[in-house]
């Protein structure tokens, strides 16, 4: 079934477990993540990033994700996940993504809270749920599912997360504690403290992004401290691309490896959403 994210975060939030996004650039990764959900009985959101976009184009991602959503039996949102550009953002609404994130992180302060505020009244009034971030997750060398360079967080502020909610009415919002896009060269160092503060005067469900090669604990604690959504690509990408490498030979051809390639992902998917707690909750 076809939702937005106000159907399955609140109650995430409540019951503390979270909800994975898994962004896909074609139909054999999507069909291992709704495979996954499904059998998981998970809610799940799918969707993709703004910089996947040369990959997998809106408009095809949409004419088959939106089909496989309102056939699957468990809820699930189809989300843009770091809508960069309003225009961006409005084309999603336009072809039936139920969810937008809008990420002007790297504006100022009050610019990055006004147009925000502007895409929630705007996304609203379709019935579509949008995310905002604070503070600005980083870039690991070799990310493709964020642009930039650096590898650094600039942490989210509590009590402006505390405004930033209240003034923009998101409907989720991505905070900084320490977690970069892309494969990780060293062990992150995340701020679990500065995490529980804004989780205690936020009421608004967190999402933690740069979630592909956190520990097990890692998770586990973010969630227990008030994450209610992971981001999740680079570990279903490279799942993707390592099983079609191992199983390859000489002759083979593309029909070969697709059911092995969806196997991965469906498995890589399942072993998150176990880890995240939202397995077995439809």
């Amino acid at each position: 079934m076809l939702v937005s994210m106000n159907d399955i975060l609140p109650r995430a939030k409540a019951e503390h477990w979270a909800v994975g996004l898994f962004n896909t650039v074609n139909l054999e990764m999507a069909k291992g993540v709704i495979e996954a959900a499904e059998e998981m009985r998970a809610p799940v959101i799918i969707g993709t990033a703004e910089i996947l976009t040369p990959f997998a184009s809106l408009e095809d991602l949409s004419s088959f994700l939106i089909p496989l959503a309102r056939k699957a039996t468990v809820p699930i949102v189809l989300h843009l996940d770091h809508g960069l550009t309003l225009d961006m953002v409005k084309k999603a609404i336009r072809l039936g993504f139920t969810s937008v994130m809008y990420d002007c992180s790297t504006d100022d302060y009050y610019s990055n809270m006004g147009k925000v505020r502007a895409v929630v009244r705007y996304a609203h009034e379709r019935g579509i749920s949008v995310e905002g971030e604070l503070g600005h997750v980083g870039a690991n060398a070799a990310s493709a599912e964020h642009a930039g360079t650096d590898d650094n967080s600039i942490y989210t502020d509590p009590k402006q997360a505390l405004e930033y909610a209240t003034v923009t009415g998101v409907d989720a919002l991505a905070v900084a504690i320490g977690t970069a896009h892309g494969a990780y060269k060293a062990k992150p160092k995340l701020d679990f403290d500065r995490l529980k503060v804004i989780s205690s005067m936020v009421k608004t469900p967190l999402v933690l992004h740069g979630g592909s090669g956190l520990s097990d604990d890692d998770f586990k604690r973010t969630i227990a401290n008030g994450i209610s959504k992971v981001n999740i690509f680079t570990d279903i990408n490279t799942a993707f691309a390592d099983a079609a490498n191992k199983m390859y030979k000489p002759g083979m051809g593309q029909t070969d490896i697709m059911p092995v390639v969806r196997e991965a992902v469906k498995q890589a998917t399942m072993t998150k959403m176990e880890l995240f707690g939202c397995a077995g909750r439809y």
